[in-house]
């Protein structure tokens, strides 16, 4: 088993954040839980994650109600537009963003971390 520290990207409210959290102690993994109404990412997690992830625009969560109340919907940002609206509010950040150290996921992906046993 890796040794390395599993960080998990989320909110308390997130139903697929606790189950990501679950899934890891559920088999002796340590994890560092990150509450994004607390904190959000660094610039340089921010790039690092979106380089593995497929870019920053499948960072931002389009689906959720935050995105749709700050009126994001009709005016469909871009790039480094999403990269700033990221960095000033994590809570538009699908999630979980699940990371150990240069490899991340997003959202509930047991079938990949299960290979990072």
């Amino acid at each position: 088993m890796s040794a390395a520290v599993i960080q998990i990207f989320g909110t308390k409210k997130c139903q697929d954040t606790r189950k990501a959290e679950r899934w890891f102690k559920e088999r002796g993994m340590k994890v560092q839980s990150v509450d994004l109404s607390q904190k959000g990412l660094s610039p340089g997690e921010l790039r690092s994650v979106a380089a593995r992830v497929g870019g920053v625009e499948a960072l931002i969560d389009r689906d959720g109600k935050r995105y749709v109340d700050k009126g994001l919907k009709y005016s469909a940002p871009t790039g480094p537009r999403i990269e700033a609206l990221l960095l000033d509010d994590p809570l538009l950040l699908r999630t979980p963003i699940v990371r150990r150290g240069q490899d991340a996921t997003l959202g509930y992906q047991p079938e990949v971390w299960e290979r990072w046993k």
